[in-house]
């Protein structure tokens, strides 16, 4: 369970998530936060803490270098650290002979990701995105209110799928990667 908001304005990346944690019928408000930022990266996670503590705490960012194509450097360098990372954390499944990790949104190099189970990186052409069990109704809103600044476009976003999905509870944080930085 989950939401995770992302959205590009002008070259910077916002991020914004909830803070349920989810199983079954049991819902807990978690310290830990699914968002949060990494050298040049900024990450928002569902699927599992588990996954979201590696990408965190033992993921090891690869470099990328300045003739690689930013695409082409997520789709190969990054997955395949992504993929190690996990391995090694106990984390990547198998599941009918392929290897599955979880989905999540990363932002980096001005642009939004998401990477999804089978570790296909996405890139909406909308410039916004989302994931957990709240993602359509805060890509509704999203949509909706795209003329607001980005805060405030990502807290419309949770609070209409914490307020629409039993699974999205506040309190919402946010991150924001800078092209200047």
């Amino acid at each position: 369970m989950t939401c995770i908001v992302g959205l590009i304005d002008n070259g910077s990346v916002h991020i914004g998530g909830d803070s349920a944690g989810v199983a079954g019928h049991s819902l807990t408000i978690r310290a830990d936060r699914k968002i949060f930022r990494k050298q040049d990266f900024i990450f928002g996670f569902t699927t599992s803490f588990r996954m979201g503590q590696l990408l965190a705490h033992s993921f090891e960012l690869p470099k990328r270098h300045a003739d690689t194509d930013v695409y082409a450097f997520m789709v190969t360098d990054f997955v395949n650290g992504l993929r190690q990372c996990l391995r090694d954390g106990g984390y990547a499944q198998r599941h009918y002979e392929a290897e599955r990790g979880g989905i999540f949104l990363v932002g980096y190099a001005g642009r939004l990701f998401k990477i999804g189970w089978d570790y296909q990186v996405g890139e909406a052409v909308d410039g916004f995105d989302a994931c957990g069990c709240g993602q359509e109704i805060a890509l509704g809103a999203l949509f909706a209110r795209s003329h607001s600044p980005p805060r405030e476009r990502l807290a419309i976003a949770l609070n209409a799928a914490e307020r629409f999905s039993t699974g999205v509870r506040g309190p919402f944080h946010f991150e924001t990667l800078d092209p200047a930085e």
